[in-house]
């Protein structure tokens, strides 16, 4: 079994940033670095999915570290949650390193499962507690809103973002926490959390230390530790689900922990499903200063801490990096991917983020025997269910209910027992 954390042991040497050839079209991921055509099931996963994996590591997320050991402690359990359709527990799950780190994992499960349940796990933005109106529903002493609202006025106030109700009906569970409890989502305190990911424990992050996506990614896994355990889980049928820079993060967790059998990456847009390599039209920046897409430049000057040192060096030239994020989504061949796009998101990159799934097509041939099965985006409100899948709807960059009743019919097809 390939996971994130066993992927970083033989890195190789690489070539400095500048010193990579500029390719404008996007890479071919059935080409090895050398040149060498890959043309079986065999030379993929052996040769280009590891290559490429340390690619992304050194070049854009940074590395992964080694596995922690997990240590699960359930502080509450609740049977009789959503009206008594679910039961709600609390895990806390300390991790041997970085020393002192813990989890809470929120977990809710289907009251009338007759065997164990398929899952949803996402890192959430506001605390668990912003997912149901529960009084009890720990939070973390470094939770602060992004909201500006009360403690009070964000418990529940992401019910219809989540739609736990609406997962819990269809029978499956939900596993979530916070994405901020292991490394805070902010420049300065983000820094601080991640010299303890490094073994040598330098001030300054080296240019492909752990960076913050990739500590993310690396925690979904974790909880992945614990879900397999869990005996009201069906530990084949893990989905990974995000929103945003969440979404970019469950590409990542999905691309490098093959036990995650599904992904749903909602508009997760420039350095997740959209490409790196846009026209000179859409990276123009405009008179408010912002170009018509995120680019690589753009991502990175706003949120210098999710990204490794290296990512950096490819602002003004992103057609020198050596892959591009169709090669992020066929690393998860041969599991289904659907991507998620809202029109009125074109920051994110709809319509590229569509072609990185055609650009990821012929991996997926290959290892699946199938794989997008359309040339063109399919209409508003018309998911494509394939098994790299596409959903664009009306509106704006969000999480909706009317999203998670898509996505749980994809799941339907795809994580049949």
């Amino acid at each position: 079994m390939t996971t994130a954390a066993a992927l970083s042991a033989a890195e190789p040497s690489f070539p400095d940033p500048q010193s990579l050839p500029v390719h404008t079209a996007l890479p071919d991921p059935l080409v090895l670095t050398d040149g060498q055509p890959v043309t079986t099931r065999e030379a993929w996963s052996e040769k280009r999915a590891p290559e490429l994996r340390a690619l992304f590591q050194h070049y854009e997320y940074g590395a992964f570290p080694p596995p922690a050991k997990v240590m699960a402690k359930v502080l509450r359990e609740d049977k009789a949650a959503l009206g008594g359709k679910a039961t709600l527990r609390e895990i806390t799950l300390s991790l041997s390193q970085p020393e002192g780190t813990e989890i809470h994992l929120l977990l809710v499960t289907p009251n009338d499962a007759k065997k164990p349940s398929p899952v949803f796990l996402g890192l959430n933005f506001n605390g668990n507690h912003a997912l149901l109106p529960d009084p009890q529903i720990f939070v973390p002493p470094t939770w602060k809103s992004h909201k500006g609202q009360t403690l009070e006025q964000s418990r529940g106030s992401e019910f219809d973002t989540w739609a736990v109700d609406q997962t819990i009906a269809r029978g499956y569970a939900l596993a979530t926490f916070w994405n901020s409890e292991v490394v805070p989502d902010d420049k300065d305190a983000a820094e601080a959390m991640l010299k303890k990911f490094r073994p040598s424990g330098s001030a300054e992050r080296g240019p492909s230390d752990t960076a913050t996506i990739a500590a993310w990614a690396w925690c979904l896994s974790r909880a992945v530790d614990y879900l397999v355990t869990d005996p009201t889980i069906d530990a084949r049928r893990i989905a990974v689900v995000g929103h945003s820079r969440n979404g970019k993060t469950a590409l990542v967790a999905a691309a490098f922990d093959d036990r995650i059998a599904l992904a749903v990456p909602s508009q997760a847009g420039c350095g997740g499903t959209a490409p790196c390599r846009v026209s000179e039209e859409l990276a123009k920046e405009g008179p408010n200063g912002r170009p018509t897409v995120e680019t690589v430049r753009q991502i990175n000057k706003s949120f210098p801490h999710w990204f490794c040192g290296n990512f950096k060096a490819f602002n003004d030239e992103p057609a020198r990096l050596p892959f591009d994020q169709h090669e992020l989504i066929a690393l998860c061949a041969p599991r289904p991917v659907f991507l998620s796009c809202a029109t009125e998101d074109v920051w994110a990159n709809p319509s590229g983020q569509f072609e990185m799934l055609r650009a990821a097509d012929p991996v997926y041939k290959l290892v699946a025997g199938d794989g997008l099965g359309a040339t063109q985006m399919p209409e508003v409100s018309k998911p494509l269910p394939s098994r790299l899948g596409y959903y664009i709807r009306p509106g704006k960059h969000s999480m909706t209910r009317s999203d998670w009743a898509v996505w749980l019919d994809y799941a339907d097809k795809w994580l049949r027992p």
